[in-house]
């Protein structure tokens, strides 16, 4: 047993259920305090998500949306454990989202692109302002979290103000992409009729699990995943190895920035949503996705489950009954159990501290009983 509990998957497991069980807990506690009526069936609602529909059908259809947009919390996820694992923290996956956004749509509705174009612009937009924030921090030393925070901002207006260009005339939202671009959008192959004819579930759920398959494998099992770590364990070190640490935060922040961006295609052209022009928030899918990687343990296939779940109950909110409750208590609920995913490396970290000091009373235990039974032999 301690054995298996040394082991950091499982580690990162448990972990990750306690972050849930408490953020649940403490979501109905404040659900308690707003109106103790109807909190349990609040919570449950939130948790059950799509099985509270009462159809078959409808439930299908409403377990693939959340499956729509787990896909771009996903990339955003592996975007920032990607760059984690080099010691950067990308907090600019927000700005590289929205970049990704504006590339997407603009190449959509304004050039009447395909999606496979559509799709490898956004990515290339994303890597653009990732690539900013990376040789700001290689070669001038700024720090990558105060780069990518302006530069969130910077990309959310000049996208704004891009995409007000293909936005529809009596609404701040952009055209439909379904219905003025359909070549662009991101074809079915028949998935489709897996979720009761949901015409937005796409091709890009499984190539997001396969590109999180890819980044395990790269960070694992080759020569540049493991000088990207060494980089990002110890630069000085990595610099005395003969290895490029200057390029590989570049390339790190690169990749990093192409995969928010890749995200942001991954929904928009989907048809599922259309940007709001007039938006002065960043897209809080970036955000999102620091909370899906940390609660994933920071590993590519724990983020697969991460970010379902995260959109899980994010989605299982707007069932809470709006007659005892604000419409902003689901984003509440939600929030309370993001913001705990941030305290599972601390979780980690307090049960190897644990198991740290039983080994040790355990050791010390043993060597008193050898040294007493080596006494009783000399006498």
């Amino acid at each position: 047993m301690k054995n298996i509990l040394k082991k950091p998957a499982v580690q990162s497991l448990i972990a990750s259920l306690i972050c849930i069980i408490l953020g649940l807990l403490i979501g109905y506690i404040v659900l308690l305090f707003i109106n103790p009526d109807g909190a349990g069936e609040a919570i449950l609602a939130v948790v059950k998500n799509f099985f509270n529909s009462s159809r078959a059908n409808l439930r299908l259809k409403n377990f693939g949306n959340t499956l729509v947009k787990t896909a771009p919390l996903l990339m955003c996820s592996l975007s920032i454990l990607f760059a984690y694992k080099v010691g950067l923290f990308n907090i600019g996956a927000a700005g590289q989202y929205m970049a990704g956004i504006c590339g997407s749509l603009y190449a959509a509705l304004a050039w009447g692109w395909g999606w496979l174009p559509c799709m490898l612009f956004a990515i290339v937009c994303g890597a653009v302002l990732g690539a900013i924030v990376g040789l700001l921090k290689a070669y001038c030393n700024v720090n990558e979290v105060i780069s990518g925070i302006m530069l969130n901002w910077i990309s959310l207006y000049t996208g704004n103000m891009i995409l007000t260009k293909v936005k529809e005339g009596t609404s701040p939202y952009t055209l439909s992409v379904s219905g003025h671009a359909s070549k662009a959008l991101i074809p079915s192959l028949g998935m489709e009729n897996l979720f009761a004819n949901n015409k937005y579930v796409s091709i890009a759920i499984p190539i997001t699990v396969v590109v999180a398959i890819v980044i395990m494998i790269v960070l694992n099992k080759t020569k540049f995943g493991y000088e990207l770590k060494a980089t990002g364990n110890n630069k000085n070190a990595a610099k005395y190895a003969g290895m490029a640490e200057n390029r590989n935060i570049v390339l790190t922040l690169i990749i990093a920035g192409g995969l928010a961006g890749f995200g942001a295609a991954t929904l928009y052209l989907t048809g599922f949503e259309q940007w709001q022009v007039t938006a002065t928030a960043v897209p809080a899918m970036g955000f999102n996705g620091i909370a899906a990687a940390f609660l994933g343990g920071l590993h590519p296939i724990g983020a697969i489950f991460s970010s379902y779940f995260i959109q899980h109950i994010t989605n299982g909110g707007a069932y809470v009954d709006l007659t005892k409750y604000s419409s902003q208590i689901s984003d509440l609920i939600s929030s309370i159990i993001i913001y705990l995913c941030g305290f599972v490396l601390f979780i980690k970290y307090a049960m190897n501290k644990t198991i740290a000091k039983r080994e040790e009373k355990q050791a010390q235990k043993e060597k008193l009983a050898s040294e007493a039974g080596k006494g009783g032999d000399g006498k």
